[in-house]
């Protein structure tokens, strides 16, 4: 997506260079130079204030939270640079009495430039893969990385969560790039302790992973990654995007490899290994008038199928609940088929106001949940309102959350 949005502006630059051309000209001889350079520091504040109604008419729940983010990114030498990035979620459940704290490292490493075409960097890093938006199979290291969430967007999920300790190489040419990672075994079980660094969640294994990417063609750079750890058979990963059109961009994230199904792992039953894929495929249109729509299909061969899916939810409560932890856990759907969409508005008919919504559909049991936000930005301070809704059948992939709709206002300051 990235990749995408800087094509479209250079796409529009020629538009605009007979304009922006002439009025450099004009100042050439009048302005003097200078740079302004970005700040090594990138700090905000932010409180949410929630109201939950409860399903079965169960009342009301409220929810105040206050989050510190810090992002460090500093040059210490000509090839060397530190970056820190940290969240930390003061959060009240009903009465100012009922506080806890959760910490979260997101990043901590450091970083060698030894050459223009090579890096190397150590420590905690946030490493992200994938080309879907709602569900991405090769983001590897997506495993218990989320200690808080500051947002149930999928976007903010993959930002705000536990770096892994690992060593990063990475090798780039003209037309492509390849990285290799080792992550190591730390800690055998994940804590609950507020500011722990919590090495059991993330390095609770070896794990290693191996990415390469090369320009095709102009519209056309697949990602290959080949993904292993101690007593796990490789994964191969695959990411592929192109450029339809001016307008469109289409993705496919597919993952497999020989894996247990989810319920033999989160039930600790038998092995049950077989050869499992796992997809993300769709499209993202924009519009002139910055509308960013996005259809995504997912699967996962390792969730459970409609029969499945059902004796589970009709058995014991006990497994069901480990099931779903689980599922929560890895970040990956209970279910084998989920549809997702998604649309972002910029400047909404009124600059510096941004829409944003997305929608889940569970295929196997129809159950949907649905998230929308509007944001207003002014220079160092933004207020947003959202609103959720999770709907379905009783023990159903989003009908079992406890909340049937939140609102939630968030304000956030930042330095």
């Amino acid at each position: 997506m990235r990749a995408w949005l800087m094509m479209a502006l250079l796409a529009a630059a020629p538009a605009r260079a007979a304009d922006d051309d002439a009025a450099a000209l004009s100042l050439a001889d009048t302005t003097p130079a200078s740079t302004q350079q970005a700040s090594d520091w990138r700090v905000f504040l932010e409180g949410a204030w929630a109201e939950s109604a409860l399903r079965d008419g169960a009342g009301t729940e409220h929810d105040e939270h206050l989050f510190l983010d810090v992002h460090y990114d500093k040059t210490l030498a000509p090839a060397w640079r530190a970056v820190f990035a940290d969240l930390v979620d003061s959060h009240w459940q009903d009465s100012i009495s009922h506080q806890n704290a959760v910490n979260t490292v997101i990043d901590a490493y450091l970083s060698w430039q030894a050459r223009p075409d090579a890096i190397a960097d150590v420590g905690r890093i946030n490493t992200r893969y994938g080309a879907g938006v709602g569900y991405n199979p090769t983001d590897y290291f997506r495993v218990n990385a989320i200690r808080s969430i500051i947002s149930i967007d999928p976007a903010s999920l993959r930002e705000n969560r536990l770096g892994s300790v690992m060593v990063r190489g990475q090798a780039l040419w003209t037309a492509g790039s390849l990285t290799a990672i080792y992550s190591p075994k730390l800690a055998d079980q994940p804590s609950d302790s507020a500011f722990s660094p919590d090495f059991g969640a993330t390095n609770f294994r070896d794990r290693w992973l191996l990415a390469a990417s090369h320009q095709i063609a102009a519209n056309f750079n697949p990602q290959l990654l080949v993904f292993g750890g101690a007593n796990a058979s490789p994964q191969i990963g695959l990411n592929l995007t192109t450029l339809v059109n001016d307008a469109t961009v289409a993705y496919v994230e597919y993952s497999g490899g020989r894996t247990q199904s989810l319920l033999s792992q989160a039930l600790l039953l038998p092995p049950d290994t077989a050869f499992r894929s796992q997809v993300a495929a769709g499209f993202t249109y924009t519009t002139a008038s910055n509308v960013s729509l996005t259809l995504e299909y997912e699967y996962n061969g390792a969730g459970l199928n409609q029969e499945g899916w059902n004796a589970l939810r009709s058995g014991p409560p006990a497994a069901y609940a480990q099931y779903r932890a689980y599922a929560a856990d890895v970040q990956d759907p209970p279910t084998t088929r989920r549809l997702f969409a998604n649309a972002r508005w910029q400047d909404a008919g009124l600059n510096h106001l941004d829409l944003s919504a997305f929608a889940y559909y569970d295929v196997v049991d129809a159950s949907r949940q649905f998230w929308i936000e509007a944001r207003y930005h002014w220079t160092h301070v933004d207020v947003a309102v959202q609103w959720q809704l999770n709907s379905g059948a009783p023990g159903s992939e989003y009908g079992a959350l406890p909340a049937l709709h939140t609102w939630q206002a968030l304000l956030t300051y930042y330095f």
